[in-house]
């Protein structure tokens, strides 16, 4: 095998933001093959989201088989689920995969632009996939809703290690803190990049991340160039549209 494989599993973006379209934009920046098994379709700009269309749980499972069948992977991320049966539908075939495989999760709630991506019960359902994952990556908000206890108690009750980000931090400084499961804990700090312009933010982490384990790094130097790529591609941003507009190319360091 002369390239990583990684299998992205969440929705489309028609904006061309976030989503889908932005993990194989990463995934292919870190040198890497982006395979996808997509959950939604959504119709959606840099204002908001204006339509949702949820693929058949079966057929998430079918593009799941159709890749690990035949191609393989070497990482998994997970972004937007859509409901609880593709959460429960996903964990099923995940939990008989190679679990060797590692998996980071993206436990996506809200858009950028506000829009509810996630109901209860879907959220409900990240339980297991969390159990699953070797990371899980929430922003502050879906951190409380997660554990409202805080990043801590989130990696004791699953066994998994969590990438608390601190984006929606307030001040100039803002902190991501990885804690694994062992109580290691590891923070990164940066200023603020004062902008409108970050859709795409999460899914582009989380992919960058992924895309590192898939290369063999382990996840504190994942997670430090996944950063480094993320904030290079927040600098880099284009200005498109008329709310929070796209990423910009990275830099992979």
């Amino acid at each position: 095998m002369t390239i990583p494989r990684v299998l992205i599993i969440a929705g489309s973006d028609s904006g061309g933001g976030a989503g889908i379209q932005a993990d194989i934009r990463t995934v292919t920046a870190f040198g890497c093959h982006a395979m996808t098994a997509i959950t939604a379709i959504t119709a959606q700009n840099t204002r908001g989201v204006t339509g949702v269309a949820l693929t058949d749980p079966a057929m998430v499972v079918a593009q799941i088989d159709a890749v690990l069948s035949d191609i393989g992977a070497d990482a998994i991320k997970i972004g937007m689920i859509g409901s609880s049966a593709i959460a429960e539908a996903v964990a099923d075939r995940l939990e008989a995969a190679d679990a060797r495989v590692p998996l980071v999760f993206d436990p996506v709630m809200v858009a950028t632009s506000g829009a509810m991506l996630a109901d209860d019960a879907t959220i409900a359902a990240f339980e297991r996939l969390m159990r699953l994952a070797v990371l899980v990556t929430p922003n502050i908000p879906e951190l409380a809703v997660l554990s409202p206890r805080g990043a801590e108690a989130l990696v004791r009750r699953t066994g998994t290690a969590v990438l608390a980000k601190g984006g929606h931090g307030e001040g100039e400084l803002l902190i991501d803190a990885l804690i694994l499961p062992g109580g290691e804990r590891t923070e990164w700090g940066g200023q603020r990049i004062v902008t409108r312009h970050t859709h795409g933010t999460g899914c582009t982490m989380a992919s960058a991340i992924a895309s590192g384990l898939a290369r063999g790094d382990d996840l504190a130097k994942a997670v430090a160039a996944a950063r480094r790529y993320v904030r290079t591609a927040i600098e880099a941003a284009p200005g498109l549209g008329q709310g929070s507009g796209p990423l910009g190319p990275g830099i992979v360091g």
